[in-house]
């Protein structure tokens, strides 16, 4: 009996084609498109603010400004004449962040030990955020103490020239001083956008199982088949496990084919290929408990509303609050903490997070027990709640 449902629901599946494709081709397309979307963002080269200098000094000191902050990657130099004030705003409300003047007097008050007056002043567009404000500062900071050490140096060349000469060697640039390794990667390998963004959608595309699932059972207790199955004395138990088991290969493959899109296909657009990570039976668990949540919320659905409209449309909503509030929409690191503490009743967020756990930070089957059970329980209990729910209605005839 249970393989004649098994037969069954595998043909109700094939018979609507198009949203089978969907299932496939949706998230496939989400994933290219964020992967290339957020490729600067994730990218070691991509600049982070725009900006200008209006230099009244014309000296070596302050070209040498100039010069310094055009090799920090971060920042993307205008070249824009500013005569007044009109001009500086109008730069700032465009696509200027901001404005460096030096004023005349920059050279004069290098070499001073007490400073009466600052030795630049920045102009900042009001949609820069605090912390980029401060990445500005920290440069211009680097900046300013790299050439007031040189001066300190060119007045030791006088009458110390030995130690001036030591001081030749020290070098300020980052790569120079600093050794950078992302946690859970190789040497020298930096996350990419494909890392980011095709875990997202591998769990928001599995989610949408919820409309053609719970529209197929809709659509079986309107032809009263649901009714027939339950006079041949076929018990819920099997009778769910007839939905269950074809939808839970359907995931599968979803996970793989998206796998496989961002290995063979994302790089052929120009962004980093996905890694698979460590663990190949970490991504099975994770993507089991993910299955059994999604598998769990359509039954859920199709059990307690009573046409496809109303299933259609609370799936729709699910699926996107799930995703909204999980870190599917924006990344979790881009929220407030308020937010990001919100992120945790959401099960797309567990599934996120394991996921992340192999994909981008390399940890193994271990790592991902705790939200793999997570998501089987939240699955379990939500079928267990359906099976109450449908219980009472066959009762009823409802």
């Amino acid at each position: 009996m249970l393989k004649a449902m098994l037969i069954k629901e595998f043909i109700l599946i094939m018979r609507d084609k198009h949203a089978l494709a969907a299932l496939f081709i949706m998230p496939s397309i989400f994933i290219l498109i964020m992967s290339m979307a957020l490729k600067d963002t994730f990218g070691n080269d991509h600049a982070l603010l725009n900006y200008t200098i209006i230099d009244r000094n014309q000296t070596v000191q302050s070209e040498q400004v100039n010069t310094l902050l055009r090799v920090n990657t971060l920042f993307q130099k205008h070249d824009l004449v500013i005569k007044d004030q009109t001009e500086l705003q109008k730069a700032l409300n465009g696509d200027v962040h901001f404005v460096i003047s030096i004023p005349s007097d920059f050279t004069e008050n290098l070499g001073k030990k007490q400073l009466d007056t600052a030795l630049l002043h920045i102009d900042v567009a009001a949609d820069v955020k605090p912390e980029m404000v401060s990445l500005v500062k920290a440069a211009l900071a680097g900046i300013i103490r790299q050439q007031r050490l040189q001066k300190i140096q060119n007045d030791l060349k006088i009458f110390l020239p030995d130690i001036a000469q030591k001081l030749d060697g020290f070098s300020f640039e980052a790569q120079d001083v600093l050794d950078i390794h992302y946690n859970g990667m190789k040497a020298e390998q930096v996350p990419s956008s494909t890392q980011q963004s095709v875990p997202s959608w591998i769990v928001f595309g599995m989610f949408f199982i919820i409309i053609p699932m719970s529209t197929i059972f809709i659509n079986e207790r309107t032809q009263n088949t649901l009714l027939r199955m339950h006079a041949m004395n076929i018990s819920i138990p099997a009778l769910f496990t007839g939905k269950i088991v074809p939808y839970m290969v359907i995931n599968q493959i979803q996970v793989w084919l998206m796998i496989g899109v961002g290995i063979f296909i994302v790089p052929l657009l120009g962004a980093e290929a996905l890694t698979l990570g460590n663990s190949i039976a970490g991504l099975v668990m994770v993507s089991t408990g993910l299955s059994l949540a999604a598998i769990g919320t359509s039954i859920l659905i199709a059990v307690s509303v009573n046409t496809v409209e109303q299933a259609t449309t609370i799936g729709g909503i699910s699926n996107i609050l799930f995703g909204a509030i999980g870190g599917i929409m924006v990344p979790k690191f881009f929220m407030p903490q308020v937010m990001q503490t919100l992120t945790n009743i959401s099960p797309m967020s567990w599934g996120l997070e394991g996921f992340l756990d192999i994909f981008l930070r390399g940890l193994g089957a271990q790592a991902v027990i705790k939200e793999s059970l997570a998501l089987a329980g939240f699955g379990v209990g939500l079928l267990m709640i359906a099976w109450l729910i449908f219980s009472y209605r066959t009762k009823r005839g409802i």
